[in-house]
């Protein structure tokens, strides 16, 4: 077999990302607060954008004694400010070092500990020496944020380089530590703690806890009864007492924070329409700067200096619009959703359609993809609260009457047969089905249970009150 080199021509299609295409798109998928830091480094870097709210550069020797008489005028303002302020602390017979030491920030800016924190300050004041201190801060790191130990007293030993009996001896004198209960291995061991330290004498109660809890989880109080052998007022009186104990000691000490949104776009009522806005606030008016404009057409630049100014001016002109479309996609995108949506917005949840990405896509003429990613982390304040866009896009269940529902307005209706049910008599998933198969809705039992689980809703036997 002979090898031999042959040229041949062949003519292909294939798709480019350029580095400005790359920006495009990575530009639909940032949230607000991440297209926001995106511009200001952009700013940062590139002298030839800037907002047209922050003042233009000096460029003439008129705009800098313009400014300053402007910096003179407000020094003056400064310091008659400050006359004033030290007059009146004068006349109130106040100095300047009390009316400064008054209000220190220290004791203005405050937070609440975690209960790692909390934990670590009793530790420090315990009367353990070093290693058993070394040995406790790597229980407490252990211990997630309920308070409960996910770690084994043999993993503790071979990080300390100890034993597992040191390391239990510890674990022991930090389930002494407030919160009570705190450090427990299981739930079981949670409650006994806190029997032991209010130091709880009612009858059944340790033997409810260490070998019967299941019979709680079910709310079977006659079947614990007939298990104890006991009176059913004594078991009542006990499992008062045992759901009164805490069974997340680390619970009050969680320090999440609440997230605040910021929507992307607001929908109004006005008369009998509804009208789509996008929240511009906050938002820098991005132009390019008329001084380097000009400058890039003067004769005497080197090309090095050339090339960088119109380096940094195609990047300005690209990144205005880029933003200039993403914002102009949203509020398609945007309009169509609250187009298929109308019922939603006049209704309720309960009347959210069935709606996909290529429903939308189809509308406005874009791909599925950038629907996806134009709606990804994107917020509406409608009249029934603020949502996130993909909240709108869900799967459809048909009904016996021939209509199709989505499925998170099954999920609002299933909400609220719970809500309406005797807290004594929880409906089952079961009973829920039926009454379901009354409205129309026809759908399993595994699906009402994975609808229910999905909002974090309790069975029927746990969402039952005893008492």
């Amino acid at each position: 077999m002979v090898l031999e080199l042959k040229q041949h021509l062949k003519l292909t299609q294939q798709l480019v990302m350029t580095p400005q295409l790359q920006q495009a798109i990575k530009l639909l998928q940032l949230s607000r607060l991440e297209l926001l830091n995106t511009v200001k480094q952009e700013m940062e870097t590139n002298p030839i954008l800037e907002d047209e709210d922050e003042p233009a550069p000096i460029t003439t020797l008129e705009e800098q004694e313009s400014r300053a008489e402007e910096k003179k005028l407000k020094e003056l303002a400064e310091i008659w400010e400050q006359y004033s302020q030290d007059a009146y602390l004068k006349e109130s017979g106040i100095s300047k070092k009390e009316e400064k030491e008054e209000l220190p920030w220290e004791n203005i800016i405050s937070r609440k500990p975690s209960l790692a924190e909390h934990l670590i300050w009793q530790l420090n004041l315990s009367y353990l020496n070093d290693k058993e201190k070394e040995i406790g801060h790597y229980i407490i790191g252990n211990l997630d944020e309920d308070g409960y130990l996910k770690a084994s007293l043999e993993e503790i030993a071979a990080w300390t380089g100890t034993t597992p009996e040191k390391v239990e001896e510890v674990l022991k004198r930090i389930q002494e530590f407030d919160p009570v209960g705190v450090a427990a291995r299981d739930l079981k061991e949670c409650l006994l703690l806190q029997v032991k330290s209010f130091k709880i004498d009612v009858p059944w109660v340790k033997e409810i806890i260490e070998n019967h809890l299941n019979f709680l989880q079910k709310k079977d109080l006659k079947g614990l009864a007939k298990r104890l052998n006991a009176p059913l007022d004594e078991v009542k009186k006990a499992t008062q007492v045992i759901l009164g104990l805490e069974p997340k000691p680390g619970r009050e000490y969680n320090t999440e924070t609440p997230i605040y949104i910021v929507p992307d776009v607001y929908v109004y009522k006005v008369e009998d329409d509804f009208v789509v806005v996008l929240n511009e606030d906050g938002f820098p008016k991005l132009h390019i700067n008329e001084y380097y404009r000009r400058l890039m057409f003067e004769t005497q630049l080197s090309n090095k200096v050339r090339e960088f100014l119109q380096n940094k001016f195609k990047s300005a002109v690209w990144l205005i619009k880029s933003i200039h479309q993403r914002q102009k996609t949203l509020y398609k995108v945007s309009c169509s959703i609250f187009k298929f949506q109308r019922d939603f917005l006049e209704k309720g949840v309960k009347h959210l359609r069935p709606l996909i990405l290529k429903d939308v896509a189809d509308d406005v003429g874009l791909h599925e993809s950038t629907v996806c990613r134009i709606t990804a982390n994107k917020y509406a304040q409608t009249p029934h609260g603020i949502f996130e866009l993909k909240f709108f896009f869900n799967t459809g269940i048909n009904t016996s009457s021939g209509n199709i529902l989505s499925a998170e307005s099954i999920r609002a209706k299933i909400r609220e047969i719970i809500a309406s049910e005797d807290p004594k008599k929880p409906y089952s998933d079961q009973k829920i089905v039926q009454i379901l198969k009354q409205q129309g809705i026809d759908i399993a039992r595994r699906t009402v249970a994975k609808y229910r689980e999905s909002m974090g809703i309790l069975s029927s036997s746990q969402r039952k009150k005893i008492f």
